[in-house]
C-alpha cells in the first residue's frame, strides 16, 4: 500500500476528506512511512513546527454584527496581478516521494483552480500545453544568482517564459538536521527520484548518500547576501519575491534592498529551528515594512480562520505548502484543487461570519492577541 503512486486499498471519494485535517490523515494512511516523515517533519527538535500551528491558538478574532455579508468577494490585487483569492502555492521540495510527476501534477491544479503557483521548476510540459497556472513565479535559492552571467540567462528564460516573479529563497543556505529523515536513512535524490520499491521483507534500498549528521557546515563558494537581491532586482523586470523573513530588520532590508514583496517563512519549520512561529512574526515585519511592499506569510495555515488572522495582522496574501501536498499525496491534481476549494469556501464563510464581506474590510481591529494568564 505504500509508495508514491494512487492506491487501490484506500480509495475514497474525492468528496470524503471535509478539511485540511481530513486530507492529512488520509495521506498519512497511504504513504510509505518514509514519505510520510519527509512530508510531515521539521528540524531539530522540530519546536518552531508546533509554534507554526500553535500561534493561531492566541489569536482571536472579534467579530462584527449587522454587516450586510450577502456577497463575500475573495478577490485581490498582488504586484499588478488580480487574483480570485489570497491563498498561493508555496514551491515544495519531496513531491516525487508522494506522488508520480508532482510538479505537474500542482502546476495543472493551480491552472485549473486559478492560483498563483510558486514553482520549484521543471513545469516546462504544461507551460507548453497551456495548462499551467496564468502566474506562476519561479523559485530560487540563489546558488545561480552569484554567477551573472547565469543570473542574466536564467531571469531571460523566466521573461521569455511568462513567468511573473522570482521567489529568493533565502533560508535555506544550509542543509539543516532533518532528524525524522536521518533517522530514516533517506536518501536525499529520491526527493527528486520518488521512492524506490521495497524488497519482498519491506526493505528499501540502503542510501548511498542518506541525509546525515556530523557534517561541519562549509561551502566551496561564498554564498548569496543583500547585494545579491539587489544584483537580481536590477537583472530583470519581473518582481524578486523574498522568502524566509522573519524579523522587522530583514524585512525592512528587503525593501532598502528592491525586493517587491517579502514572504514571513521559516521555510515549514524544516530549516532553522526554535525561532517561533510564522504567525507571531508577521506583526513586526508588517509594521517595519510599513506598507511599502507587500508582505506574504507561510507556515502552519490548516483553516480558513487561519487565513483570515494571517490577512488580518497584515498579510497581502497566504501561501500553502503542507495542505495541498495531502491533496496531492491523496488524489493527484483533483486533491490539490479539492484543497484549494475547502480553504476557500472556509475563508468565505468565516469572512461572512466575521463580518466582513471584502479583502478590504479586513485590518487590524478584527483580532486581538490573548494575554497569556501569569
Amino acid at each position: 500500500m505504500f509508495g508514491a503512486a494512487p492506491f487501490a486499498a484506500l480509495a475514497q471519494d474525492l468528496k470524503d476528506p471535509i478539511n485540511i485535517f481530513d486530507f492529512q490523515s488520509l495521506a498519512k494512511k497511504k504513504l510509505d512511512p518514509l514519505a510520510w516523515d519527509c512530508l510531515e517533519g521539521g528540524s531539530e527538535d522540530e519546536a518552531s513546527l508546533h509554534d507554526n500551528r500553535a500561534g493561531f491558538r492566541n489569536i482571536i478574532i472579534r467579530p462584527r454584527m449587522l454587516v450586510d455579508t450577502h456577497k463575500i468577494d475573495l478577490k485581490t490585487r498582488l504586484l499588478g496581478l488580480d487574483l480570485d483569492y489570497p491563498i498561493i502555492l508555496d514551491p515544495a521540495g519531496g513531491k516525487n516521494c508522494f506522488f508520480p510527476k508532482g510538479e505537474l501534477e500542482v502546476s495543472r491544479a493551480a491552472g485549473r483552480a486559478n492560483a498563483l503557483h510558486i514553482t520549484n521548476g521543471g513545469i516546462e510540459e504544461t507551460l507548453q500545453a497551456g495548462s499551467a497556472a496564468k502566474n506562476w513565479w519561479q523559485l530560487t535559492t540563489g546558488g545561480i544568482l552569484t554567477n551573472k552571467p547565469r543570473t542574466k540567462t536564467f531571469v531571460k528564460r523566466l521573461e521569455d517564459q511568462g513567468c511573473k516573479g522570482i521567489c529568493f529563497t533565502v533560508d535555506i543556505m544550509h542543509v539543516s538536521h532533518r532528524e525524522r529523515d536521518i533517522h530514516n536513512g533517506l536518501e536525499r535524490a529520491w526527493c527528486e527520484s520518488g521512492l524506490p520499491k521495497r524488497d519482498a521483507a519491506g526493505k528499501l534500498p540502503v542510501a548511498k548518500n542518506p541525509w546525515r549528521t556530523g557534517i561541519y557546515p562549509s561551502k566551496s563558494e561564498p554564498l548569496p547576501t543583500w547585494e545579491t537581491l539587489q544584483d537580481l532586482c536590477a537583472a530583470t523586470s519581473l518582481p524578486v519575491i523574498v522568502k524566509g523573513i522573519m524579523t522587522a530588520e530583514d524585512g525592512d532590508k528587503c525593501v532598502r534592498y528592491g525586493a517587491k514583496a517579502c514572504i514571513v517563512s521559516n521555510h515549514g519549520a524544516r530549516q532553522q529551528d526554535h525561532v517561533g512561529g510564522t504567525i507571531e512574526a508577521l506583526p513586526e515585519v508588517v509594521k517595519a515594512v510599513n506598507g511599502r511592499i507587500p508582505v506574504l506569510v507561510d507556515g502552519g495555515f490548516r483553516r480558513g480562520t487561519d487565513i483570515l488572522k494571517g490577512l488580518a495582522l497584515g498579510a497581502s496574501a497566504v501561501c500553502i505548502a503542507r495542505p495541498y501536498l495531502y491533496g496531492m499525496a491523496c488524489f493527484g491534481q483533483a486533491g490539490v484543487e479539492r484543497v484549494l476549494e475547502l480553504l476557500k469556501v472556509e475563508l468565505a464563510l468565516n469572512m461572512g461570519l466575521a463580518g466582513v464581506p471584502n479583502m478590504r474590510a479586513i485590518d487590524r481591529s478584527l483580532v486581538r492577541v490573548r494575554v497569556p494568564a501569569l
